[in-house]
């Protein structure tokens, strides 16, 4: 992290810790896609993550610190997104679910259920459901 990162707001330091994990997901196979690309650069757009900032990331995703979301809606809305990002290449390989459930403990799924709720988003994400509909799966695997 530079000197400059120090300056960024807690918002915008949120937004890159989260589009680091993003990219670790995408590296997860090695490759990253043109549709990954694709939505990577969506993402940084979205999240107001600037061409430099974002080559940096790309570089090194893992020097960037996972921020864990406040809210439950939050976290299932990352979860999502990262479920996405894994299908984005229209596979998912188990290095990329492995990944995935990493991150999902992260977010602060509970260990001992984040298999069945990783297992439950990917098998949401093939089957092209929208973020309403996930979120209420999501929370029927993994009631709080």
């Amino acid at each position: 992290m530079g000197i400059a990162d120090h300056n960024l707001k807690g918002g915008q330091k949120n937004n890159i810790a989260y589009f680091a994990s993003v990219v670790k997901l995408a590296l997860a196979d090695s490759v990253i896609t043109e549709s990954e690309q694709k939505l990577l650069k969506r993402l940084a757009t979205r999240f107001h993550i600037l061409e430099d900032k974002y080559d940096e990331i790309l570089e090194n995703p893992s020097k960037f610190s996972m921020v864990t979301p406040h809210s439950y809606e939050d976290r299932i809305e990352q979860l999502y997104l990262l479920a996405k990002m894994i299908y984005a290449d229209e596979e998912v390989s188990e290095k990329e679910a492995s990944t995935l459930r990493k991150i999902a403990v992260g977010l602060g799924f509970p260990v001992n259920n984040v298999e069945k709720v990783v297992d439950e988003a990917i098998n949401l994400i093939l089957n092209d459901n929208d973020l309403e509909d996930f979120s209420k799966a999501i929370k029927r695997v993994n009631k709080i």
